[in-house]
């Protein structure tokens, strides 16, 4: 098949291309906030974050940066223990701060011999041109992409979840970030309240006319202590089935370029901290399943008939 083992072009193929060799991702915490969270838009955040900004999984941001590369490749040392890695700033909103001090965190990470490419997750309203500037300038001498958390394009729901920005924000840094050849992942939840199958669609196939490099898929979690479980307990709203999640999932596949590549096709939820849906905790086979649906549909990345103008 076109992309090994797979129906779908996925980040870990991609890098084994580009580099030769199997690439894992180290995610770090730059020591950012948000301003969602500290007063400048909002101090309540989107509905769905945690309070860790969605990086559950990364360093400590009271070690330096080389000293958080140290600890998560000591986390990773029995199965990957001489490879290279990305350096993965991953929580709250990491191009939010001093452009000095973007310079410096992001320098200590590349200068790091086994961190052979940089990922900046952000928001579209946290890049102005002095960013994008230093943005062209990383790009230029390493591998780099920016990570940008669309969630939806669907304005009534957006402002449900508190993102805080319109959609022609995110389309007018799409055209500033691919004009300078900068690689962008758009994040995509699924299922979020409220939201049909076909609004779902209509947020991935805004991506590909956007010309996004790359796409994370998430099932919507509901996570405890947030204004979303708040918000499940006051409505009940539906969350989506297993079975719901892995028929959009695929049409997602189906609808996307074939160039595009899947960093995520699920996320990861913590099982102290995941009220629902449940499910989603077995990881593996929810990918399994995701995998097997493809296969007896025969659906692959980019097969889908309609055509996106």
């Amino acid at each position: 098949m076109r992309w090994g083992e797979k129906r779908y072009n996925s980040l870990n193929y991609f890098l084994r291309e580009k580099f030769g060799e199997k690439v894992y991702k180290v995610s770090l915490d730059g020591g950012f906030t948000c301003p969602n969270r500290d007063g400048t838009l909002s101090k309540k955040g989107c509905i769905f974050c945690s309070d860790s900004g969605s990086g559950e999984f990364a360093g400590s941001r009271k070690k330096s940066i080389t000293d958080q590369i140290e600890e998560q490749l000591e986390l990773i040392v029995k199965k990957f223990p001489h490879g290279n890695v990305i350096a993965y700033f991953q929580n709250f909103t990491n191009t939010y701060g001093d452009l000095e001090y973007l310079r410096k965190i992001y320098e200590e990470a590349l200068s790091h011999p086994r961190v052979v490419g940089l990922a900046i997750a952000t928001r579209p309203d946290c890049i102005d041109d002095k960013i994008l500037d230093l943005l062209e300038e990383l790009n230029n001498k390493t591998f780099l992409w920016i990570e940008l958390g669309l969630q939806t394009t669907d304005e009534k729901t957006a402002e449900n979840i508190n993102r805080g920005w319109k959609l022609e924000v995110f389309d007018d840094i799409m055209s500033k970030l691919n004009n300078r050849d900068i690689k962008v992942v758009a994040h995509i939840i699924l299922g979020l309240p409220n939201e049909s199958f076909e609004t779902m669609l209509a947020s991935i196939r805004h991506i590909v006319r956007e010309k996004v490099w790359g796409v994370k898929f998430h099932l919507l979690h509901i996570i405890k202590n947030t204004n979303l479980e708040k918000l499940y307990i006051e409505t009940k709203f539906h969350t989506l089935t297993k079975e719901e999640y892995i028929e959009l999932i695929a049409k997602g596949i189906g609808i996307l370029d074939k160039d595009m590549v899947i960093h995520r096709l699920t996320g990861d939820g913590s099982r102290e901290t995941l009220m629902e849906p449940k499910w989603s905790l077995d990881k593996r086979n929810v990918l399994n399943s995701i995998e097997k649906y493809l296969k007896e549909n025969n659906v692959s990345q980019g097969d889908q008939d309609e055509k996106i103008t």
